[in-house]
């Protein structure tokens, strides 16, 4: 009868010191600033959970290809994942929002229309069974171009990298010819010729080393999409209260030092790719002008797919924005 006992204590016992482990896919370096915070998320998840939940972050696309991650964590391959939102426009037009150029172009703006848009994305992401935890921005978008540009007329033809439908679209509308690359693959797409030009975070042409290949960095200040951690909700949900509770807080501290760290990075890349070798222009009137007009044309676009919803996120985020 003792025996019996014990044996069902200490059975009792390994349940209540049950370690989880989660996999975490991100697409981006190791150095990457997401990355870090991504590592520095899972130590605090660690050590908040008295090490019952454990996550191990999968950098580089090397667990899944970027495009691949939300299908994984969706299909619960991978509990928990990282993944750049404007790359499932065609999912959802929620997704979309974050790629529209110049409607918001500052990290204030940006934050406007994350809390504009949350809920929203909240209920898209539970209705496909997963939870959003946290969210941050990249810097300001800029052009990278193998030459001078003047305004869009001079990206006519060229080898742009499309990353996502908003990049491969905008591609369309300037006349560029677009080829799909993602991060883990655009250094050597760069080296060979495969792209020419792009826009995107001096996070990633740093990261990328684009300066070898590419020497003009136009700081248009475009947009500023967001990585956003998901996880999925069985997996979630199959966490005790401790656990969850963890879980969230980490993710609290990871948005707000994200954010922060997004912030005093971006100056930082410019600075390091000045000293590459890279030439830091700001774009003429015309150049501009022209991406303003497009980012007007894939607006009018997103609000006639995102319907009544679409609508509502914009009027909340002009009201956002018109607060002082």
């Amino acid at each position: 009868m003792k025996r019996s006992l014990l044996a069902l204590t200490l059975l009792i016992s390994s349940f209540s010191f049950a370690q989880t482990k989660w996999d975490l896919p991100a697409a981006y370096a190791a150095g990457n600033f997401h990355t870090e915070n991504l590592v520095q998320f899972a130590k605090d998840v660690d050590a908040a959970s008295a090490g019952k939940l454990k996550i191990q972050v999968h950098a580089n696309a090397s667990l899944f290809k970027a495009n691949e991650i939300k299908r994984a964590v969706q299909g619960g391959q991978a509990q928990i994942g990282e993944v750049l939102l404007a790359n499932f426009s065609n999912e959802s037009p929620l997704y979309a929002l974050d790629g529209v150029p110049f409607l918001a172009a500052s990290y204030d703006d940006a934050k406007k229309l994350y809390a504009a848009s949350k809920a929203a994305m909240d209920k898209a992401l539970a209705a496909q069974g997963m939870k959003l935890l946290y969210s941050v921005a990249w810097p300001p978008q800029g052009l990278f171009s193998k030459r001078e540009i003047a305004s869009v007329a001079d990206l006519r033809g060229i080898k742009w990298r499309a990353y996502s439908p908003a990049t491969a679209k905008i591609a369309e509308l300037v006349g560029a010819q677009p080829v799909t690359i993602q991060a883990a693959e655009l250094s050597q797409a760069l080296a060979t010729g495969v792209v020419e030009s792009y826009m995107s975070s001096g996070s990633t042409g740093y990261d990328s080393k684009t300066y070898e290949s590419l020497k003009y960095f136009y700081d248009t200040q475009a947009w500023l999409p967001k990585n956003a951690v998901i996880v999925n909700l069985k997996s979630f949900n199959a966490l005790d209260a401790t656990a969850q509770a963890a879980l969230l807080k980490a993710a609290a501290d990871a948005e707000a030092r994200g954010w922060s760290v997004s912030i005093a990075k971006n100056d930082e890349y410019k600075k390091l790719l000045t000293e590459k070798g890279m030439k830091i222009l700001k774009p003429s009137a015309k150049l501009q002008a022209d991406l303003q007009q497009i980012g007007q044309i894939m607006l009018s676009d997103w609000l006639k797919v995102s319907g009544d919803e679409g609508k509502s996120i914009i009027a909340e985020y002009n009201k956002l924005k018109a607060k002082k």
